[in-house]
């Protein structure tokens, strides 16, 4: 079995790192940050300090697919995760409640989720890790550069790291899962790699979030989407674990007058105006107004001319390529990302450039195209926001699939078919080409759109949005 390096200690390092050891591999973790996991989820949330992790005590949500992947191939995480008392999303389950037409099946299980706050999760993954016999973490550790050794078919190869206190660290491989802020490129760089192709724009967007606790132990019933977009802003309404939740607002980043969102006082009147939100304020705030700007969306291929950039080293989650957290994809996106990296690792191993071929060939078929997806969500909604600002009509959908998968959001709870294709959507589990490639779905969803037009979401319009916002803090 070989010996490799993950580097970095977030959700994401810790899945790959703890999936490669129980495959058999000596795996060696390092993490910048210097702070030890705390004994439990409360204590994470209450005192862990994570720097490398801009967004630890934001808004946080495990879809599907992730949850998926910790029940599959990680079951003592998810009884961890039960234990922390983590949200149970069902929507199938609410929606029989109330939609005579929807009779729950066997099979829907598979579309409720269990989710946590992101000091939960993280909590869970690092105790984990530390209990694996073949995994050593060793946090406070600040890698430098690179080792290499000879290269592989005229592509540099790597060996190893050499770190701040200049210890040098040799493996079979090195994978990268320091996140949106990784030096890998820079690294490859100084070792006379070909330049990576990169992709890098701003989403767009600024988030301001608050997280509440339950007083009663019950938690606000979700009477409408976790997401909803409302003229030119959008609210996120997240359950989590230990009774406790997010709401958060996100507006575009040119919009000026909608950023004293920041103070406390208006950010509580805009969501109290929304009505199908409102209930979501019913509790004791745990955070203040946290806010967070300037995230880039940005996609990394480590290939140059059709031949990897360098072997020996391979780029999960974020570290690959990264989004805006309006749509939660990435944590669940990650962890599919990391059980990947595993399965290529048992195959293609042993040859170095066949692996890094086959690790660029399995990423760009299985994680690609969510990213490409989530692209174009966000362009979406940025352009109906600026129009919206500007007192002009949204435009409408790019594309005809674009459209469908708007119209099929619309429909969702008219019909079961396709409330349950809508889920896979959202959790990741299926993309809208597979869902419409269905037979019938198409003629369905455009049926129904048709037979049941638009409605407004219940909100403030954009003149009364910008009279609350425009209101003194404290008044």
């Amino acid at each position: 079995m070989a010996e490799i390096i993950v580097l970095g200690g977030g959700i994401c390092g810790l899945a790959a790192g703890t999936l490669l050891a129980r495959d058999g591999h000596e795996v060696t973790l390092l993490e910048r940050d210097p702070a030890p996991v705390p004994a439990t989820p409360e204590e994470a949330w209450e005192n862990w300090e994570r720097d490398g992790v801009s967004q630890f005590r934001l808004a946080h949500y495990l879809h599907l697919r992730g949850s998926h992947v910790i029940g599959s191939e990680l079951p003592d995480v998810q009884e961890a995760l039960l234990a922390a008392d983590a949200a149970r999303v069902d929507v199938i389950g609410r929606l029989a409640a109330v939609l005579p037409h929807l009779d729950p099946e066997p099979g829907d299980a598979r579309l409720a989720t269990h989710t946590a706050r992101r000091t939960t999760l993280e909590q869970i993954f690092g105790k984990t890790a530390d209990a694996e016999p073949r995994l050593e973490v060793r946090r406070g550790v600040t890698v430098e550069s690179l080792l290499t050794g000879p290269g592989v078919d005229g592509v540099p190869h790597v060996t190893g790291v050499r770190t701040a206190e200049g210890e040098e660290l040799h493996a079979d491989l090195l994978v990268d899962a320091m996140g949106r802020r990784s030096m890998l490129p820079r690294w490859l760089e100084q070792i006379g790699c070909a330049p990576i192709h990169e992709e890098a724009e701003d989403s767009g967007f600024i988030y301001y979030g608050r997280f509440f606790k339950s007083s009663t132990g019950e938690v606000p019933a979700a009477i409408g989407p976790l997401l909803t977009p409302i003229g030119s802003f959008s609210v996120l309404t997240l359950p989590s674990d230990a009774d406790t939740w997010s709401v958060t607002a996100f507006i575009a980043a040119g919009d000026r007058p909608l950023k004293a969102l920041r103070h406390e006082d208006v950010f509580m009147s805009v969501i109290r105006a929304c009505p199908l939100q409102a209930p979501w304020l019913e509790g004791e705030p745990i955070t203040e107004i946290v806010s967070m700007g300037g995230v880039l969306d940005r996609y990394r291929r480590f290939v140059n001319g059709g031949r990897p950039v360098a072997t020996g080293v391979a780029a999960v989650a974020d570290a690959w390529a990264c989004t805006n957290p309006s749509l939660g994809r990435g944590i669940s996106l990650g962890l599919a990302h990391a059980v990947l990296l595993r399965d290529v690792v048992r195959s293609e191993l042993e040859d170095p450039l066949e692996f890094a071929e086959a690790w660029d060939e399995a990423t760009e078929r299985e994680l690609t195209p969510w990213y490409r997806n989530t692209i174009a969500i966000d362009r979406a909604r940025i352009a109906e926001i600026e129009a919206i600002r500007n007192g002009l009509e949204p435009p409408g959908p790019a594309t005809f699939e674009a459209g469908l998968a708007v119209s099929l959001f619309r429909v969702m709870p008219f019909d079961a078919e396709l409330l349950r294709a809508g889920l896979e959507m959202i959790g990741c589990l299926a993309l809208p080409e597979e869902v419409f490639a269905r037979p019938g779905i198409v003629d369905k969803v455009m049926a129904l759109a048709e037979a049941n037009p638009p409605q407004p979401v219940p909100g403030p319009t954009r003149e009364e949005l910008l009279r609350l916002v425009a209101q003194p803090a404290g008044a």
